[in-house]
Formats: C-alpha cells, sequence, structure tokens
C-alpha cells in the first residue's frame, strides 16, 4: 500500500489528507517512483486553494519535484531502469501527476539523473529553482555579463537560485526583501546588493546602484500592481520577466509612461515539455552542480509525510530563506 497526499476541497493547509491505496502501476510512457524526498513549491500552496496558473480539478493530489528511486517502468519505458537514482522535475499537470506520496506515478520524461554524490533532499530541492533561473534569465532572456538584475521575493528558492544563475554568467544580481533583517543571508547567498523594499524606495536604490540606468533584467514572482515601479527601475530596452504571481492581484501593463522596455511572462513549462530546451538546461545546471557553483538552499526538513500540513503552514509562513523539503518515510 502507498500513502497518498490528497483534497477534497480548497483551502488552508488543514485540507490536505493523506489516504492509503495500492502501489500505483505506471502505464505506458509513466515510470513509478519510490520517492525519497519531495521539495515543496509555492504552485502546490496556489493549486491548493485554487488560485494557480491552471484550474484545479477536485478531488486533487500535490507535488511537483522529488527525488527517488525508479521502482517499475511503464510501456515503452527504455532510458531507464529499476534501481536508477532519479530527480522529478515539474514536465506535468498536478491534475494528472502528483509526488506527494511514498510512491508516485509520473510521466518518464520527467526525469533527470541524479549523481550518487547528491543527497535526497538536494535532489529534491535544486532542479525546479535554478531550471527556472536558467530558462528565464538566460535562455529566453539572453542574460549577459555585466548586466544588473533585479530579483524579486529573493529569498524564495528560486529567488536564491536565481543570484547564483546571474553570479555564473557574470551578471550582477540586486536582490530584494521587504525587511533588511534577511539581508546578511541574502549577500552571503551571493547577492551584489539588497534593496530592502518596506525601509527605502526600490526605483531611487536601483537608479542608484545602477548609475542612473535602470536594470537590464528584472525578474519578478510578484507581479500585481507593484509591477509599476518594476517598469521604472528597468533601463531602457531591458526586460521585465514575471515568473510568478505571488500578489494574487491584477497585473497591469504600466502604458500610462509608455516604458521602453519588453515585458514577458515565463512559465517553466515551456521548458519541460520540450526534450531539447529541458537537455539545455539539464546540462547548465548540471555543470554548476558539478563545479559546486550551484547548490540548493535548504530552509528545512519536515520528516513524515504526516507532517505535510506544518510543512505547508511553513511554506506559507513567509519566513523561511529557501527550499523546504518533505521527506515521506522520514530521516534517512
Amino acid at each position: 500500500m502507498t500513502r497518498t497526499v490528497r483534497f477534497s476541497e480548497f483551502g488552508d493547509p488543514d485540507v490536505l489528507r493523506i489516504e492509503e491505496e495500492p502501489d500505483p502501476t505506471p502505464g505506458p510512457g509513466e515510470v513509478a517512483v519510490d520517492v525519497a524526498a519531495i521539495g515543496l513549491n509555492r504552485a502546490e500552496s496556489m493549486f491548493r486553494r485554487g488560485e494557480y496558473i491552471e484550474a484545479t480539478q477536485l478531488p486533487a493530489r500535490l507535488g511537483y519535484e522529488c527525488s527517488g528511486t525508479v521502482a517499475a517502468l511503464g510501456e515503452g519505458v527504455t532510458r531507464w531502469s529499476v534501481g536508477d537514482r532519479i530527480s522529478v522535475v515539474p514536465a506535468f499537470s498536478m491534475n494528472d501527476y502528483g509526488v506527494y506520496a511514498d510512491r508516485a506515478v509520473v510521466p518518464a520524461r520527467a526525469l533527470v539523473p541524479l549523481p550518487e554524490a547528491t543527497s535526497w533532499v538536494d535532489g529534491a530541492a535544486v532542479w525546479m529553482p535554478f531550471l527556472v533561473g536558467y530558462g528565464g534569465l538566460v535562455e529566453t532572456g539572453g542574460l549577459k555579463a555585466g548586466d544588473h538584475v533585479l530579483i524579486t521575493a529573493a529569498t524564495s528558492s528560486v529567488g536564491l537560485a536565481a543570484i547564483a544563475v546571474a553570479n555564473r554568467v557574470g551578471a550582477v544580481p540586486i536582490a530584494t526583501s521587504r525587511s533588511s533583517s534577511k539581508a546578511p543571508q541574502l549577500r552571503d547567498a551571493g547577492a551584489a546588493h539588497v534593496v530592502a523594499t518596506g525601509e527605502e524606495d526600490l526605483v531611487d536604490r536601483v537608479l542608484e546602484i545602477t548609475d542612473g540606468r535602470g536594470c537590464e533584467h528584472v525578474f519578478d514572482a510578484v507581479a500585481g500592481p507593484a509591477v509599476a515601479d518594476l517598469a521604472r527601475a528597468t533601463a531602457a530596452g531591458g526586460i521585465l520577466t514575471i515568473h510568478g504571481l505571488l500578489s494574487g492581484q491584477p497585473t497591469p501593463f504600466p502604458a500610462e509612461t509608455l516604458p521602453d522596455l519588453w515585458m514577458r511572462t515565463y512559465t517553466l513549462f515551456a521548458m519541460t515539455h520540450d526534450p531539447q530546451r529541458l537537455r539545455r538546461a539539464g546540462a547548465f545546471v548540471g555543470a554548476g552542480l558539478r563545479d559546486g557553483s550551484f547548490s540548493p538552499q535548504v530552509d528545512r526538513v519536515f520528516d513524515g509525510l504526516d507532517q505535510v500540513v506544518d510543512a505547508h503552514r511553513h511554506l506559507e509562513s513567509n519566513i523561511q530563506v529557501g527550499k523546504i523539503v518533505l521527506r515521506p518515510g522520514g530521516a534517512s
């Protein structure tokens, strides 16, 4: 029997329930994975509340990202073998699959190899943040050495990964946080500058840092009305990329000032559903892991699938710095 997290109504973390069911069997093009560690993402909180970019179909399961071993192969799967160490990346809809479980079935295209030297926790924490950072900044954004990049919600796992990606290509990461209390952690993570948006004017500070030019890139996880200020902090001809909707509010295009900038959205699925783009991203992230440029920052590990409610409460607390990981079987 397998324990799986499901929910039948929208709401706070308390709606999550653990159900026992027979071990799942993979179909054509699928694999079953014995889950060792699960990486939590804001998308899953929004999916649980019915506020995600796709409508949640109830009853629902959860989970985009995990590490573990291949337990069984579906028809037509030839790349993988039972016992392989792997990570699962977000290459599917949570209306179809979910990895909050002891054993989960996922499409084979969602697997990437996990090196022996990488722990289960790191294997569950690294891929989603760094794939978003690489895809949004480098592959689609064209981030170059010497560019300034403004990174909002920088203490999130994606924000921290974006700082590392910017440093790897020689760009200058400017991190934002609501208060200066997290500035030392952001500087330790590689931020060249930190702007405390609750204590100082964002636009004035960015213009000061960039000698009045503004940032060539803005990488925003929040969206909503604050985009107007982000546009004012963007250099002429710069790129403002929105990759998250944490504000939950409508996002206007700041047309009243006719800014000279590119404003675009980015979703990880554009990459993970394209085998060639995922291959390039995997090579970039893998190289950073091997040479030590990239390592996930884990805020807290919860042991036991029955800790999923507490883990989601911590996810929504906004006090964490880095990734939250849940080990369904406990410490190992």
